[in-house]
Protein backbone atom coordinates (compact mmCIF):
# COMPACT_ATOMS: atom_id res chain seq x y z
CA UNK A 1 0.00 0.00 0.00
CA UNK A 2 3.05 2.32 1.19
CA UNK A 3 4.67 1.35 -2.74
CA UNK A 4 0.93 2.65 -4.44
CA UNK A 5 0.97 5.96 -2.36
CA UNK A 6 4.43 6.74 -3.02
CA UNK A 7 3.82 5.99 -6.76
CA UNK A 8 0.64 8.02 -7.57
CA UNK A 9 2.73 10.84 -5.12
CA UNK A 10 4.96 10.76 -7.63
CA UNK A 11 2.56 10.72 -10.56
CA UNK A 12 1.12 13.61 -8.91
CA UNK A 13 4.33 15.44 -9.07
CA UNK A 14 5.47 14.75 -12.19
CA UNK A 15 1.86 16.15 -13.91
CA UNK A 16 2.23 19.09 -11.61
CA UNK A 17 5.36 20.00 -12.79
CA UNK A 18 4.92 19.37 -16.76
CA UNK A 19 2.00 21.75 -16.09
CA UNK A 20 3.84 24.33 -14.34
CA UNK A 21 6.94 24.28 -17.35
CA UNK A 22 4.72 23.73 -20.73
CA UNK A 23 2.23 26.78 -20.45
CA UNK A 24 0.91 26.98 -24.32
CA UNK A 25 -0.18 30.40 -25.29
CA UNK A 26 0.27 30.05 -29.05
CA UNK A 27 -2.88 29.22 -31.12
CA UNK A 28 -1.15 29.90 -34.40
CA UNK A 29 1.62 30.07 -35.99
CA UNK A 30 2.79 32.37 -39.43
CA UNK A 31 6.08 31.31 -40.41
CA UNK A 32 7.82 33.63 -43.06
CA UNK A 33 10.66 31.86 -45.13
CA UNK A 34 13.39 33.25 -46.67
CA UNK A 35 13.69 31.12 -49.62
CA UNK A 36 17.34 30.84 -50.43
CA UNK A 37 19.55 32.44 -47.27
CA UNK A 38 19.13 35.79 -46.12
CA UNK A 39 22.85 37.66 -44.89
CA UNK A 40 22.51 37.98 -41.26
CA UNK A 41 24.91 40.80 -41.82
CA UNK A 42 22.77 42.66 -44.14
CA UNK A 43 19.60 41.89 -42.08
CA UNK A 44 19.56 41.41 -37.89
CA UNK A 45 23.37 41.09 -36.74
CA UNK A 46 25.03 43.95 -38.64
CA UNK A 47 28.75 44.18 -38.23
CA UNK A 48 29.60 48.27 -38.21
CA UNK A 49 32.93 47.72 -37.34
CA UNK A 50 34.10 44.65 -39.60
CA UNK A 51 35.21 46.73 -42.62
CA UNK A 52 34.13 47.29 -45.86
CA UNK A 53 34.64 43.38 -47.01
CA UNK A 54 32.35 42.42 -44.67
CA UNK A 55 29.46 45.59 -44.22
CA UNK A 56 29.81 46.51 -47.63
CA UNK A 57 28.13 49.59 -48.46
CA UNK A 58 25.37 48.85 -45.46
CA UNK A 59 25.16 50.99 -42.30
CA UNK A 60 23.19 49.39 -39.43
CA UNK A 61 20.52 51.90 -37.43
CA UNK A 62 19.29 51.35 -33.81
CA UNK A 63 16.04 50.26 -32.87
CA UNK A 64 13.39 51.64 -30.09
CA UNK A 65 14.88 48.83 -27.76
CA UNK A 66 18.38 49.98 -26.33
CA UNK A 67 21.21 48.37 -27.66
CA UNK A 68 19.74 46.75 -30.36
CA UNK A 69 20.66 47.39 -34.05
CA UNK A 70 19.55 45.86 -37.44
CA UNK A 71 20.59 46.78 -40.98
CA UNK A 72 19.70 50.48 -41.49
CA UNK A 73 16.85 49.51 -44.76
CA UNK A 74 14.55 48.16 -41.95
CA UNK A 75 13.34 51.11 -40.99
CA UNK A 76 10.11 49.96 -39.65
CA UNK A 77 11.12 47.23 -38.44
CA UNK A 78 13.57 49.28 -36.25
CA UNK A 79 10.69 50.84 -34.57
CA UNK A 80 9.09 48.00 -33.11
CA UNK A 81 11.75 45.94 -31.67
CA UNK A 82 9.92 45.66 -28.60
CA UNK A 83 7.66 43.73 -30.11
CA UNK A 84 9.99 40.83 -31.68
CA UNK A 85 13.43 39.34 -30.93
CA UNK A 86 16.60 38.32 -32.47
CA UNK A 87 18.34 34.81 -31.97
CA UNK A 88 21.70 35.47 -33.38
CA UNK A 89 23.34 32.27 -32.85
CA UNK A 90 21.36 29.85 -35.43
CA UNK A 91 23.86 27.18 -36.39
CA UNK A 92 24.02 23.78 -38.20
CA UNK A 93 26.93 24.16 -40.04
CA UNK A 94 25.25 22.87 -43.27
CA UNK A 95 26.03 24.93 -46.68
CA UNK A 96 23.85 22.64 -48.87
CA UNK A 97 20.06 24.19 -50.02
CA UNK A 98 17.82 20.76 -49.62
CA UNK A 99 19.95 19.43 -46.19
CA UNK A 100 19.69 22.61 -44.24
CA UNK A 101 15.73 23.75 -45.60
CA UNK A 102 15.12 19.73 -44.16
CA UNK A 103 17.11 20.38 -41.22
CA UNK A 104 15.96 23.89 -40.46
CA UNK A 105 12.06 22.47 -41.04
CA UNK A 106 11.95 19.33 -39.14
CA UNK A 107 14.80 19.64 -36.90
CA UNK A 108 16.35 16.20 -38.28
CA UNK A 109 19.13 15.34 -40.24
CA UNK A 110 18.26 13.36 -43.35
CA UNK A 111 20.72 10.21 -42.53
CA UNK A 112 17.62 9.01 -39.89
CA UNK A 113 16.05 6.10 -41.01
CA UNK A 114 12.63 8.17 -41.55
CA UNK A 115 11.67 11.21 -43.95
CA UNK A 116 10.45 13.31 -41.18
CA UNK A 117 7.29 15.85 -41.83
CA UNK A 118 7.97 19.70 -41.62
CA UNK A 119 6.89 21.50 -38.45
CA UNK A 120 3.72 22.66 -40.35
CA UNK A 121 2.75 19.40 -41.08
CA UNK A 122 3.60 18.47 -37.15
CA UNK A 123 1.58 20.98 -36.11
CA UNK A 124 -1.20 20.20 -38.24
CA UNK A 125 -0.95 16.42 -36.70
CA UNK A 126 -0.96 17.33 -33.24
CA UNK A 127 -3.72 20.70 -33.35
CA UNK A 128 -5.68 19.82 -36.23
CA UNK A 129 -8.22 17.21 -37.68
CA UNK A 130 -7.29 14.34 -35.42
CA UNK A 131 -7.57 16.95 -32.18
CA UNK A 132 -11.51 18.35 -33.32
CA UNK A 133 -10.14 20.86 -35.91
CA UNK A 134 -13.79 21.73 -37.74
CA UNK A 135 -12.13 24.50 -39.82
CA UNK A 136 -13.45 24.57 -43.23
CA UNK A 137 -10.34 26.30 -44.18
CA UNK A 138 -7.15 23.51 -44.01
CA UNK A 139 -5.45 23.78 -40.91
CA UNK A 140 -1.85 23.99 -42.50
CA UNK A 141 -2.19 26.73 -45.41
CA UNK A 142 1.61 27.79 -47.30
CA UNK A 143 1.87 30.97 -49.59
CA UNK A 144 1.83 30.65 -52.75
CA UNK A 145 4.43 27.87 -53.48
CA UNK A 146 5.61 25.21 -52.07
CA UNK A 147 8.85 25.15 -49.74
CA UNK A 148 10.07 22.21 -52.81
CA UNK A 149 13.41 20.70 -51.60
CA UNK A 150 11.72 18.15 -49.63
CA UNK A 151 8.54 16.36 -48.17
CA UNK A 152 6.38 18.78 -46.07
CA UNK A 153 4.48 15.77 -44.92
CA UNK A 154 7.50 13.32 -44.96
CA UNK A 155 5.99 9.74 -42.95
CA UNK A 156 3.04 11.68 -42.31
CA UNK A 157 1.10 10.78 -45.31
CA UNK A 158 -1.47 13.32 -47.46
CA UNK A 159 -3.84 13.75 -45.10
CA UNK A 160 -1.29 16.53 -43.51
CA UNK A 161 -0.02 17.94 -46.65
CA UNK A 162 -0.30 21.54 -46.98
CA UNK A 163 -2.97 23.63 -48.82
CA UNK A 164 -0.91 25.61 -51.32
CA UNK A 165 -2.69 28.33 -52.85
CA UNK A 166 -0.36 29.34 -56.04
CA UNK A 167 -1.32 32.86 -57.35
CA UNK A 168 -0.36 35.86 -56.35
CA UNK A 169 -2.66 37.68 -53.85
CA UNK A 170 -0.98 41.09 -55.25
CA UNK A 171 -3.27 40.55 -58.43
CA UNK A 172 -7.32 40.88 -58.29
CA UNK A 173 -8.65 38.28 -58.48
CA UNK A 174 -5.58 36.19 -56.50
CA UNK A 175 -6.12 33.21 -58.47
CA UNK A 176 -6.03 30.90 -55.36
CA UNK A 177 -5.37 27.22 -57.11
CA UNK A 178 -8.78 25.20 -57.18
CA UNK A 179 -11.42 28.11 -55.92
CA UNK A 180 -10.81 31.32 -57.65
CA UNK A 181 -10.05 31.16 -61.80
CA UNK A 182 -8.91 34.40 -63.75
CA UNK A 183 -10.86 35.56 -66.10
CA UNK A 184 -14.16 33.56 -65.32
CA UNK A 185 -16.95 35.85 -64.36
CA UNK A 186 -19.48 35.66 -61.48
CA UNK A 187 -22.26 34.91 -64.74
CA UNK A 188 -20.17 31.93 -66.30
CA UNK A 189 -19.45 30.64 -62.89
CA UNK A 190 -23.15 30.15 -61.89
CA UNK A 191 -23.38 29.00 -65.92
CA UNK A 192 -21.03 26.12 -65.26
CA UNK A 193 -22.68 25.28 -62.19
CA UNK A 194 -26.18 24.36 -63.90
CA UNK A 195 -25.18 23.21 -67.12
CA UNK A 196 -22.99 20.81 -64.18
CA UNK A 197 -26.47 19.95 -62.68
CA UNK A 198 -28.13 19.81 -66.19
CA UNK A 199 -25.84 16.87 -67.24
CA UNK A 200 -25.42 14.77 -63.84
CA UNK A 201 -28.00 12.48 -65.38
CA UNK A 202 -26.87 9.19 -63.67
CA UNK A 203 -27.58 10.27 -60.33
CA UNK A 204 -31.09 10.79 -61.26
CA UNK A 205 -31.89 7.86 -62.87
CA UNK A 206 -29.78 4.99 -60.99
CA UNK A 207 -30.00 6.53 -57.61
CA UNK A 208 -29.44 2.76 -55.91
CA UNK A 209 -25.78 3.39 -56.59
CA UNK A 210 -23.94 4.71 -53.56
CA UNK A 211 -21.06 6.42 -55.43
CA UNK A 212 -23.05 9.12 -57.12
CA UNK A 213 -24.50 10.17 -53.58
CA UNK A 214 -20.63 10.48 -52.64
CA UNK A 215 -20.14 12.05 -55.37
CA UNK A 216 -22.62 14.74 -55.02
CA UNK A 217 -21.71 15.00 -51.47
CA UNK A 218 -17.85 16.00 -52.60
CA UNK A 219 -19.81 18.39 -54.60
CA UNK A 220 -21.80 20.15 -52.84
CA UNK A 221 -18.78 20.51 -50.39
CA UNK A 222 -16.33 21.54 -53.12
CA UNK A 223 -19.06 24.86 -53.85
CA UNK A 224 -19.26 25.43 -50.39
CA UNK A 225 -16.18 26.28 -50.60
CA UNK A 226 -15.63 28.26 -53.79
CA UNK A 227 -18.57 30.48 -53.10
CA UNK A 228 -18.46 30.22 -49.37
CA UNK A 229 -16.37 31.49 -46.28
CA UNK A 230 -13.05 30.20 -48.03
CA UNK A 231 -13.04 32.32 -51.02
CA UNK A 232 -14.33 35.26 -49.30
CA UNK A 233 -10.89 34.87 -46.91
CA UNK A 234 -8.90 34.88 -50.12
CA UNK A 235 -10.40 38.09 -51.39
CA UNK A 236 -8.64 40.90 -50.52
CA UNK A 237 -10.85 43.34 -52.53
CA UNK A 238 -12.95 43.84 -49.53
CA UNK A 239 -10.19 45.15 -47.25
CA UNK A 240 -9.53 48.91 -47.15
CA UNK A 241 -6.68 50.71 -49.66
CA UNK A 242 -4.80 51.89 -46.78
CA UNK A 243 -4.57 48.67 -45.46
CA UNK A 244 -3.28 47.06 -48.30
CA UNK A 245 -1.20 49.81 -48.64
CA UNK A 246 0.55 49.54 -45.27
CA UNK A 247 1.54 45.53 -45.74
CA UNK A 248 3.18 46.70 -49.52
CA UNK A 249 1.64 46.08 -52.62
CA UNK A 250 3.88 43.50 -53.68
CA UNK A 251 3.53 39.69 -53.36
CA UNK A 252 5.25 39.05 -49.82
CA UNK A 253 3.46 42.22 -48.89
CA UNK A 254 -0.22 41.19 -49.48
CA UNK A 255 0.55 37.47 -48.69
CA UNK A 256 1.57 38.84 -45.07
CA UNK A 257 -2.14 40.13 -45.15
CA UNK A 258 -3.38 36.80 -46.07
CA UNK A 259 -1.92 35.01 -43.07
CA UNK A 260 -3.44 37.49 -41.01
CA UNK A 261 -6.87 36.91 -42.26
CA UNK A 262 -5.79 33.44 -42.24
CA UNK A 263 -5.06 33.17 -38.51
CA UNK A 264 -7.83 35.54 -37.77
CA UNK A 265 -10.08 32.60 -39.32
CA UNK A 266 -8.61 30.17 -37.11
CA UNK A 267 -5.83 28.59 -39.09
CA UNK A 268 -3.12 27.38 -37.15
CA UNK A 269 -0.06 27.32 -39.30
CA UNK A 270 0.84 29.72 -42.48
CA UNK A 271 3.98 29.43 -44.12
CA UNK A 272 4.78 32.29 -46.35
CA UNK A 273 7.74 30.90 -48.79
CA UNK A 274 9.17 34.36 -49.87
CA UNK A 275 11.89 33.65 -52.54
CA UNK A 276 14.71 35.51 -53.73
CA UNK A 277 17.34 35.26 -51.41
CA UNK A 278 20.15 33.02 -52.61
CA UNK A 279 22.57 35.77 -53.74
CA UNK A 280 25.42 34.34 -54.66
CA UNK A 281 26.24 37.72 -57.10
CA UNK A 282 24.89 41.39 -57.27
CA UNK A 283 23.89 40.80 -53.46
CA UNK A 284 23.31 44.33 -52.64
CA UNK A 285 21.32 45.08 -55.72
CA UNK A 286 18.59 43.06 -54.70
CA UNK A 287 18.81 43.35 -51.26
CA UNK A 288 18.19 46.97 -52.11
CA UNK A 289 14.75 46.10 -53.10
CA UNK A 290 14.04 42.81 -51.30
CA UNK A 291 14.76 44.23 -47.51
CA UNK A 292 12.61 46.92 -48.13
CA UNK A 293 9.67 44.56 -48.97
CA UNK A 294 10.52 42.59 -45.92
CA UNK A 295 10.60 45.38 -43.42
CA UNK A 296 7.49 46.86 -45.14
CA UNK A 297 5.28 43.42 -45.09
CA UNK A 298 6.98 42.01 -41.76
CA UNK A 299 6.30 45.22 -39.37
CA UNK A 300 2.69 45.72 -40.56
CA UNK A 301 2.22 42.19 -39.96
CA UNK A 302 3.44 42.06 -36.64
CA UNK A 303 1.82 45.47 -36.02
CA UNK A 304 -1.76 44.12 -37.39
CA UNK A 305 -1.65 41.45 -35.13
CA UNK A 306 -1.02 43.08 -31.85
CA UNK A 307 -3.51 46.03 -32.68
CA UNK A 308 -6.07 43.04 -33.59
CA UNK A 309 -4.59 41.29 -29.75
CA UNK A 310 -4.02 38.22 -31.94
CA UNK A 311 -0.15 38.74 -31.52
CA UNK A 312 -0.21 36.96 -27.71
CA UNK A 313 -1.42 33.71 -29.47
CA UNK A 314 0.31 33.92 -32.62
CA UNK A 315 3.96 33.18 -33.38
CA UNK A 316 5.45 34.58 -35.85
CA UNK A 317 9.06 33.40 -36.96
CA UNK A 318 11.60 34.49 -39.77
CA UNK A 319 14.33 32.76 -41.40
CA UNK A 320 15.80 30.73 -43.97
CA UNK A 321 17.51 27.80 -44.36
CA UNK A 322 21.04 29.43 -43.53
CA UNK A 323 23.11 32.42 -43.74
CA UNK A 324 25.15 34.14 -45.87
CA UNK A 325 28.96 34.24 -46.19
CA UNK A 326 30.33 37.20 -43.95
CA UNK A 327 33.10 37.75 -46.17
CA UNK A 328 31.61 39.52 -49.52
CA UNK A 329 33.39 37.80 -52.71
CA UNK A 330 33.84 40.86 -55.25
CA UNK A 331 35.61 39.47 -57.90
CA UNK A 332 33.77 38.18 -60.93
CA UNK A 333 31.24 36.26 -61.47
CA UNK A 334 30.19 37.51 -58.44
CA UNK A 335 30.45 41.05 -58.53
CA UNK A 336 29.65 41.54 -54.96
CA UNK A 337 27.92 38.69 -53.69
CA UNK A 338 27.82 36.22 -50.57
CA UNK A 339 27.93 32.28 -51.04
CA UNK A 340 25.70 29.81 -48.48
CA UNK A 341 26.89 29.98 -44.63
CA UNK A 342 25.61 27.41 -41.99
CA UNK A 343 28.04 28.52 -39.29
CA UNK A 344 25.68 30.88 -38.10
CA UNK A 345 22.72 32.98 -39.25
CA UNK A 346 20.06 34.51 -37.69
CA UNK A 347 16.47 34.73 -36.92
CA UNK A 348 13.59 36.68 -35.77
CA UNK A 349 10.78 35.74 -33.35
CA UNK A 350 7.11 37.25 -32.14
CA UNK A 351 4.38 36.24 -30.54
CA UNK A 352 2.68 33.23 -28.91
CA UNK A 353 4.72 33.86 -25.69
CA UNK A 354 7.84 35.01 -27.19
CA UNK A 355 9.02 38.05 -25.43
CA UNK A 356 10.29 41.31 -27.12
CA UNK A 357 13.13 43.48 -27.31
CA UNK A 358 15.43 40.35 -26.41
CA UNK A 359 18.78 39.22 -28.16
CA UNK A 360 19.84 35.59 -27.71
CA UNK A 361 23.42 34.45 -28.49
CA UNK A 362 25.82 36.27 -30.81
CA UNK A 363 28.40 35.62 -33.25
CA UNK A 364 31.94 37.37 -33.34
CA UNK A 365 33.04 40.66 -34.97
CA UNK A 366 32.55 39.54 -38.16
CA UNK A 367 29.99 37.44 -37.87
CA UNK A 368 31.57 34.16 -38.42
CA UNK A 369 31.17 31.89 -35.69
CA UNK A 370 28.97 31.84 -32.83
CA UNK A 371 30.57 32.79 -29.71
CA UNK A 372 27.07 32.71 -27.26
CA UNK A 373 24.69 30.23 -27.00
CA UNK A 374 24.46 28.02 -30.00
CA UNK A 375 21.04 27.69 -31.23
CA UNK A 376 20.18 24.56 -33.09
CA UNK A 377 17.45 23.70 -35.49
CA UNK A 378 15.69 21.19 -32.76
CA UNK A 379 16.29 23.85 -30.34
CA UNK A 380 13.85 26.92 -32.35
CA UNK A 381 11.16 24.14 -33.20
CA UNK A 382 11.20 22.57 -29.97
CA UNK A 383 10.56 26.08 -28.49
CA UNK A 384 7.79 26.96 -31.07
CA UNK A 385 6.18 23.28 -30.29
CA UNK A 386 6.47 23.83 -26.43
CA UNK A 387 4.76 27.31 -26.62
CA UNK A 388 1.76 25.28 -28.68
CA UNK A 389 1.09 22.84 -26.06
CA UNK A 390 3.13 20.13 -28.38
CA UNK A 391 6.02 18.28 -25.91
CA UNK A 392 9.31 19.03 -27.78
CA UNK A 393 10.18 15.32 -25.83
CA UNK A 394 7.31 13.83 -26.93
CA UNK A 395 6.46 11.11 -29.93
CA UNK A 396 4.71 10.71 -32.94
CA UNK A 397 1.20 8.75 -32.35
CA UNK A 398 2.12 5.09 -32.17
CA UNK A 399 -0.06 4.83 -35.77
CA UNK A 400 3.01 6.53 -37.54
CA UNK A 401 5.32 3.75 -36.02
CA UNK A 402 6.97 3.10 -32.54
CA UNK A 403 9.11 5.76 -30.28
CA UNK A 404 9.23 7.95 -33.19
CA UNK A 405 10.31 10.93 -31.87
CA UNK A 406 8.96 14.36 -32.97
CA UNK A 407 12.65 15.75 -32.25
CA UNK A 408 16.36 14.63 -31.38
CA UNK A 409 17.17 15.12 -28.28
CA UNK A 410 17.28 18.65 -26.95
CA UNK A 411 19.86 19.58 -24.66
CA UNK A 412 19.30 21.26 -20.97
CA UNK A 413 20.97 23.28 -18.77
CA UNK A 414 21.77 26.90 -18.57
CA UNK A 415 22.25 28.29 -21.95
CA UNK A 416 21.38 25.36 -23.46
CA UNK A 417 18.03 23.57 -25.58
CA UNK A 418 14.54 25.44 -24.83
CA UNK A 419 14.29 29.53 -25.61
CA UNK A 420 12.71 29.54 -22.49
CA UNK A 421 14.74 33.40 -21.87
CA UNK A 422 12.68 34.86 -24.27
CA UNK A 423 9.98 33.63 -23.25
CA UNK A 424 7.05 34.69 -20.83
CA UNK A 425 6.25 33.24 -17.61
Amino acid sequence: MKRFIIFLLIISIYKICFTENIKPKAKSVIQIWLWGGPSHLDTFDPKPNAGYDYTGPFKSISTNVPGIEINELLVNLAKIADKYSIIRSLTHGINAHETATYVMQTGHLPEERLVYPAVGAVVSLFKGYDYGYKNILPPYIILTTSLGRFSEIGFLGPKYKPFVTGGDPNKTPFAVEGIILEGISEKRKVYRKELLSTIDVFSKFVPWIKEFEYFDLCRKKAYEIIEGEMAKIFDLSSEPEAVRDRYGRNKFGQSCLVARKLVEKGVIYVTINYTGWDTHSNHFQQMRQKLPELDKGLSALIEDLYERKLLDTTIVWVTGEFGRTPKIQWEPPWNGGRGHYGNCFSVLVAGGGFKGGCVVGATDEKGEKVIDRPVYPQDLLGSIYYLLGIDPEGKFPEKFGENIRILPPIEKGEKKGILKEIMYE
